[in-house]
């Protein structure tokens, strides 16, 4: 007397990236998989979070950057509603604090979008059967400055000031602080970052995801 074959349910993915050709092309790969079905896309944050109430789906792949409140804010929200949610980073950005905010935040697996649609498969198959997944790349971002001291809040706030152009005296105008302050803020955020000056903490900042151009 034969068995019957072992049949298991497709993956459930859900699909959120703000680019429709992205969104299409992920869709294609993944029905592709003889074991994966596209349930449902989304094109912002709070589409995501709606979405996902009604798909319910096991695997969700999530873009960081969102013209409304962002990936990690959906993200959020998501497994506030629900903490078994299984969250898929999937993203061209590999910044170390963007990963390190991700991943706190609950995400299951950080992809690049570089990544071979073979990989991004088997990435979906290893957080559908509970594990994390974290490329080499990925984690090696993160093992670079596993060791660095983060830039405060208000650290943060001046440098993204600076990036728009301000000047120390504009700055100082902005927060409601002296000159001086801000000069000790920029003298920290320098040693912090091994910056020689203000473009270049400008541009380490942006690459690691402490901050947004």
């Amino acid at each position: 007397m034969s068995s019957l074959p072992d049949v298991r349910p497709a993956i459930r993915v859900f699909g959120v990236d703000d680019h429709a050709l992205l969104r299409d092309g992920i869709a294609a790969a993944i029905d592709s998989q003889p074991d994966m079905t596209m349930v449902a896309q989304a094109s912002n944050g709070r589409e995501a979070i709606r979405l996902f109430r009604e798909a319910r789906p096991d695997i969700t792949l999530m873009d960081l950057r969102l013209p409304d409140i962002g990936g990690i804010d959906a993200l959020i929200a998501i497994r506030d509603e629900c903490p078994d949610a299984r969250v898929v980073i999937l993203t061209m950005f590999a910044g170390d604090v963007e990963i390190q905010r991700a991943l706190a935040a609950g995400a299951r697996g950080y992809v690049l979008k570089s990544t071979p649609l073979q990989e991004l498969a088997e990435a979906i198959r290893h957080v559908h059967a509970g594990k994390r997944h974290i490329p080499p790349e990925v984690a090696a971002q993160l093992a670079e400055h596993a060791g660095d001291e983060a830039l405060t809040e208000r650290e943060r706030l001046v440098l993204r000031h600076a990036a728009e152009g301000k000047k120390n005296r504009g700055i100082a105008a902005m927060l409601f602080i002296s000159e001086e302050t801000v000069k000790v803020h920029m003298k920290n955020i320098f040693e912090k970052l091994s910056a020689g000056d203000r473009t270049e903490a400008v541009a380490i900042a942006a690459r690691r995801g402490i901050i947004r151009l």
